[in-house]
């Protein structure tokens, strides 16, 4: 609590001192304010700036709607940005707030940078400060070269009659490796997490820098590997070019990647969260204070984060409806809903144990508990709305201890009155019994350990050719399974079946561990497989299984009685004509992303304040 009134009221004070673009990093305000003349003058001032910071990452808010940008493939959600982004349908925007806030942000970095260079007090007291811009700049600098690859770099406090604000784009190689610079930097300077005195927890550490370089080593060397330079342009008409291209890196990123990773994996600094009610649910990280789940945990119970965005219902909700959203946002489709295992570490697909479709809650038997505790089971009872209201497991502990209503209905999908997938996602979902809609307070993992593991794991399988031993499994991915009460994956377990590799195993465990962790969309690029994999159409609950209709077919929703109504209406909703057949929610003929949608295209307003800007290949 005393660490995040200290982190708002630095973003006030430093919103007094210095004064963002409005438009863009281009549209700058003069430093010579009386303000900024008097500030960083000592420790404290350094502090407050910094920790400004945090508040600039990408969470539960964002600057444009919803931050959760990357359920175009996993997820269910047809809103309009996000039908358009799996669909391909992107154009160039006249204003991009995802352009514009990240070079404000880069230039407060800056700003902090070359006042400590001019500070004449003890630079070890303002060290940890320093490091912390240099991290977040590299942060900003990677959120632009994801979304747009190669972007100007910018490592200075630009003025009006700065020469960069004309300067053509630097290459995704040369953005990487400023990245990468600036990282070194932050590990150097940064304290280690058992160092950041229990005020100050939250800010970022020594262990953050490392598994963010891993994440972004990771990145950078499987898009050069899969993608290549084939969005890169020739720098010149189209595009930010190819300087700095070296084929060569591609397996020294992984081999620091996996370093990396293993250097906080080893860390007994963290841990994965592993208190789990084993009973009925699985709070990951849903825990708000101690009323928020059956066990009584605070937040302090979790572990597992390395970085977080903060969050606290007397001084900054999430501002963002999860809990009572209609179906769609967050909610799993059909292929999402596919891709979880079974406890016997197999998918749907060849496991002996699947159930199959018949009831609507057979698909939910013997599964990864990271399907049977984030997604609804239809027939059973879940989070009724307003304040006052809660979970009902038909258990005594939850209700004596939150006296929840008895009028709290089961489950059952609506797939009558509105098309969707059938599935409503419990993963960042409050079951405290005092939050009402948009009041979620529980923190946003930024990184954490079992994304670590995952890098790790898929870094070694990279390096060898897509093989990875048994003994590196067993360090890694292994452990996440075991919190899902998955079976472990082994070589010989996958090796009967032609249609598993091990690298796919790999990289099925992130789409399910860091689903609606805004990594999928940018997974799917790097892999070099979007424009094969978001052309595939949505679809949501089986209506036919094996020729046979399927009970969400056939049923009336007992929860609407008069007049009585089905759970589908049929006729209304097509549903594919294959074995599973599930409900159609955008057709093939509405997917048609391309290689060239793997970057988005430079708002208009940015290369009419700089014609150096070329436009990326395709836009």
């Amino acid at each position: 609590m005393k660490n995040l009134k200290n982190i708002i009221a630095a973003a006030i004070l430093f919103v007094l001192m210095i004064t963002a673009c409005k438009k863009t990093f281009l549209d700058l305000q003069p430093l010579d304010t009386p303000t900024e003349a008097i500030y960083f003058k000592t420790p404290d001032h350094f502090k407050a700036a910094a920790n400004d910071f945090y508040n600039k990452m990408i969470g539960f808010k964002s600057v444009s709607g919803s931050s959760i940008y990357d359920f175009i493939d996993a997820g269910s959600d047809l809103t309009a940005s996000v039908t358009a982004y799996g669909q391909g349908a992107i154009g160039a925007s006249q204003t991009d707030p995802y352009w514009n806030n990240p070079y404000s942000y880069i230039r407060a970095t800056n700003i902090l940078i070359k006042k400590a260079a001019e500070y004449t007090g003890d630079q070890e007291g303002i060290k940890r400060y320093v490091a912390a811009a240099y991290f977040f700049r590299a942060w900003q600098h990677f959120f632009l070269m994801k979304r747009f690859g190669g972007v100007p770099v910018v490592t200075t406090v630009l003025d009006v009659t700065s020469q960069e604000l004309q300067s053509t784009r630097n290459s995704r190689y040369q953005v990487t490796d400023q990245i990468l610079k600036d990282l070194d930097v932050a590990i150097a300077g940064l304290p280690l997490e058992s160092a950041i005195a229990t005020a100050d927890k939250g800010q970022v550490s020594q262990q953050a820098a490392k598994a963010f370089k891993a994440r972004v080593l990771l990145y950078e060397a499987t898009w050069e590997k899969y993608v290549g330079q084939s969005t890169d342009g020739d720098g010149t008409s189209f595009g930010a070019g190819s300087a700095g291209f070296d084929g060569s890196k591609i397996n020294t990123y992984l081999t620091e990647a996996a370093s990396l990773a293993s250097q906080v994996m080893n860390d007994a600094t963290y841990s994965l969260f592993k208190d789990i009610d084993t009973l009925s649910t699985y709070f990951l990280y849903n825990l708000d204070d101690t009323k928020s789940n059956p066990k009584g945990l605070a937040k302090s119970a979790i572990k597992e984060f390395i970085l977080k965005s903060t969050y606290d219902f007397n001084l900054s909700t999430s501002g963002t409806n999860l809990t009572h959203t209609l179906p769609g946002l967050l909610a799993p489709n059909r292929k999402m809903m596919d891709t979880y295992l079974c406890i016997d570490g197999l998918p749907p697909s060849v496991s002996p144990l699947f159930a199959g479709y018949n009831k609507m809650d057979d698909e939910f038997k013997n599964r990864d508990w990271r399907m049977r505790s984030l997604v609804q089971i239809p027939k059973r009872k879940y989070w009724g709305f307003g304040t006052g209201t809660g979970a009902d497991y038909t258990r005594a502990n939850y209700i004596n201890l939150f006296s929840f209503p008895t009028t709290i209905l089961p489950y059952y999908p609506d797939l009558y009155t509105n098309v969707n997938a059938g599935y409503i996602n419990r993963k960042f979902v409050s079951e405290h019994p005092q939050r009402a809609d948009y009041q979620e307070s529980y923190d946003y993992p930024q990184i954490r350990l079992a994304e670590v593991y995952l890098i790790y794991a898929e870094a070694k399988c990279e390096l060898s050719g897509g093989t990875i031993s048994d003994a590196d499994l067993n360090l890694s991915i292994n452990k996440i399974r075991a919190r899902a009460y998955v079976a472990p994956l082994t070589n010989a377990l996958i090796a009967p079946y032609a249609s598993l590799t091990m690298l796919g195993e790999i990289r099925r465990e992130r789409a399910i561990e860091l689903f609606a962790e805004n990594t999928r969309f940018d997974d799917l690029k790097r892999w070099g497989i979007a424009e094969t994999e978001l052309k595939k159409q949505i679809e949501g609950m089986v209506i036919s299984y094996n020729g046979t209709p399927t009970e969400a077919a056939t049923i009336n929703n007992p929860n609407i009685s008069n007049p009585a109504r089905p759970v589908y209406r049929a006729g209304a909703y097509p549903y594919g004509s294959g074995a599973n057949g599930a409900l159609i929610l955008d057709p093939t003929s509405n997917r048609k992303f391309l290689r060239i949608n793997y970057l988005f295209p430079l708002p208009n307003d940015q290369r009419v304040l700089n014609q150096n800007l070329r436009q990326n290949p395709g836009y």
